[in-house]
């Protein structure tokens, strides 16, 4: 019967629990009877969480049971979890008394058989290649002859002797090794950092920039050679601006590595040929690059004689050419001869003609014609003088002050003081209209200039 509040029962020995000790209870048990487990199964639902923490669910076509991964062991993964994906993980079994779930706490997690890989691979080579990272425009052409080479392999394996015995072989070149794991935990890494470290070095620092660089691996399994097809690597290797020649494995091993680079080398060995030229065919074909151009050179030289000498032949001879210049200068010789010769003659008339003008009686011809001109020039001075009237009682009236000559009565009166020039002296007066003046003064009349003697000479003006 149902009862309202819970009593203890006759013979009922089992005490009620709370239902955290049922939890907790559960949880030890699961701990205990599934401390290590091995699971197959699907990936579905990955996230990683900004902790590092990972998680996930593991389904088959019957059940489903959640996983976890701890940030330390999802950091040792050796590739990139993926939904779809079918892996086996190794773990233990625990609960979550919080939501009553039990979950497996993966240590350990490969996938499922070379087929998972292969399914892995396909599905991160569809990914990359739909970014275009492996289309043919990307690819750089690599340099004829690389002054510096980049090599990134391993520093202790037989990868890096092949490649630096067939450079020294082919054409000795300066070469930098970065190495790196090339398979394992942190392989992937490594190497995708010494792609982005030779494509950071500056050009012209102290350490030199490569003209190439070599990504080099021995063959292996898929297994061993899949740090190459990680997409970290592979990204880096398509990001660079140095060519890239991707040499991993033997010829059959193909890698996602192999479809980034700009060219793919079937072994480490023909990545070195690939590389460089054979130094010693460079100079074969140097020196007969030399040898037809001096041929062609002499050719060309001969040939150019042989047209020239051809037009020569044609060419007038050189008296021909000379000859009427010769004549025409001889010409002009003689015509400036006779002409120097007619200006000396008619430059000795001219200098016998003004020689003859300068004779004595011509020149006292000319100085007796000047004075009588300059004697005339002087008795018309004289009889334009005003006070040469005075001489026959006339007089000159002039205002004073000024000196202005007066020539009407009317100019006079309105002066008022006047000054009368005489023969014999001046004599100063005042009109009407300057009463009130000074009386008048009387000078003595300047001195007549006397009159050019016709017998005193002048000065000749010559």
């Amino acid at each position: 019967m149902g009862r309202l509040v819970a009593e203890p029962v006759a013979g009922d020995n089992a005490l009620a629990m709370s239902v955290g000790e049922l939890a907790f209870k559960l949880k030890r048990m699961v701990e205990g009877e599934f401390g290590h487990v091995r699971l197959r199964g699907e990936i579905s639902g990955w996230k990683r969480v900004a902790s590092g923490h990972c998680y996930m669910s593991l389904k088959d076509d019957q059940a489903v049971i959640d996983g976890v991964i701890w940030k330390g062991n999802a950091s040792s993964l050796a590739f990139v979890p993926q939904d779809g994906i079918e892996v086996i993980a190794t773990g233990k079994l625990t609960t979550y008394p919080g939501r009553s779930k039990y979950q497996i706490v993966i240590e350990r997690m490969e996938l499922a058989g070379a087929g998972a890989l292969m399914a892995l691979l396909e599905k991160l080579k569809a990914k990359l290649s739909g970014e275009g990272l492996f289309d043919r425009a990307r690819k750089q052409p690599l340099p004829f002859m690389p002054r510096v080479i980049g090599v990134v392999t391993s520093g202790t394996g037989a990868v890096i002797r092949d490649i630096l015995h067939r450079l020294e072989d082919r054409c000795p070149t300066h070469v930098i090794v970065w190495p790196v794991k090339v398979q394992g935990e942190g392989s992937a890494a490594e190497i995708a950092a010494a792609v982005g470290g030779f494509d950071a070095i500056v050009p012209g620092g102290p350490v030199p920039r490569p003209d190439l660089v070599i990504v080099a691996r021995g063959g292996g399994s898929v297994e061993d050679l899949w740090s190459f097809n990680e997409e970290v690597v592979v990204r880096a290797v398509a990001a660079c601006t140095i060519p890239i020649i991707s040499a991993v494995g033997h010829e059959t091993d193909t890698t996602l590595c192999d479809f980034a680079a700009d060219l793919r080398a079937p072994t480490p060995t023909a990545a070195a040929e690939i590389a460089v030229p054979v130094l010693a065919d460079l100079r074969l074909t140097i020196d007969s690059h030399r040898n037809r151009t001096e041929r062609c050179a002499r050719r060309h030289v001969e040939r150019g004689r042989e047209r020239l000498d051809a037009l020569a032949r044609l060419l007038p001879k050189r008296d021909q050419l000379l000859g009427p210049q010769r004549e025409r200068a001889d010409d002009f010789g003689q015509r400036l001869d006779r002409g120097l010769e007619r200006r000396l003659t008619m430059a000795r008339a001219n200098l016998d003609r003004s020689g003859a003008a300068l004779r004595p009686a011509t020149l006292d011809r000319k100085l007796e014609a000047k004075r009588a001109q300059l004697n005339a020039t002087w008795r018309l001075v004289q009889s334009l003088n005003p006070d040469t009237i005075l001489e026959r009682g006339y007089a000159r009236v002039t205002v004073r002050p000024g000196g202005e000559t007066l020539a009407s009565a009317k100019s006079a009166q309105a002066a008022g003081a006047l000054t009368l020039h005489f023969r014999d002296g001046v004599v100063e007066v005042v009109t009407d209209a300057g009463l009130e003046r000074p009386a008048a003064k009387t000078y003595a009349a300047p001195k007549a200039k006397p009159a050019p003697d016709a017998a005193a000479r002048q000065p000749t003006l010559l």
